[in-house]
């Protein structure tokens, strides 16, 4: 069994000119576990530190802006299987995914990876990890 990696995520969300909420997201760099694919921004939960101490820290490396208040959306345990098919799988996720409506700054890839600000009916279209597609799929039902 492999060891689970904790993880804050910031749907990070603002109004558009038209009021449509949009979503910021980045691209994982093609290196990366999952290489290429979109996602929110967050990170690791280091073992001293809360999940929003986690997210507050993450969102400031990542992409450059202060959280000022988040409210929780939805946790997720989602497994990664090897592309052989391996039982084990290749890496198990837990995610913490925040709202972040209300922060300073305006956020930017700070790693050289692609960015950009989407409205619900682009992130359908977009190619996100597996466990992120859970996230879009709450964030349609709140919409509804």
């Amino acid at each position: 069994m492999s060891k689970v990696v904790h993880v804050a995520v910031g749907v990070i969300t603002r109004a558009s000119e038209d009021e449509a909420c949009q979503y910021f997201l980045t691209k994982r760099l093609e290196k990366a576990h999952q290489g290429g694919k979109w996602e929110f921004p967050g990170g690791k939960v280091e073992n001293n530190e809360t999940v929003a101490q986690a997210l507050a820290r993450e969102l400031k490396e990542e992409v450059a802006i202060d959280v000022l208040s988040c409210q929780p959306l939805i946790k997720i345990e989602h497994t990664y299987r090897s592309k052989e098919g391996d039982e084990k799988g290749d890496k198990s996720v837990c995610l913490d995914v925040f709202i972040v409506d209300n922060f300073t700054g305006e956020p930017s890839a700070q790693e050289g990876q692609g960015q950009g600000w989407y409205t619900l009916n682009e992130l359908e279209k977009l190619d996100f990890p597996e466990a992120n597609k859970t996230i879009i799929d709450k964030l349609v039902e709140r919409s509804l």
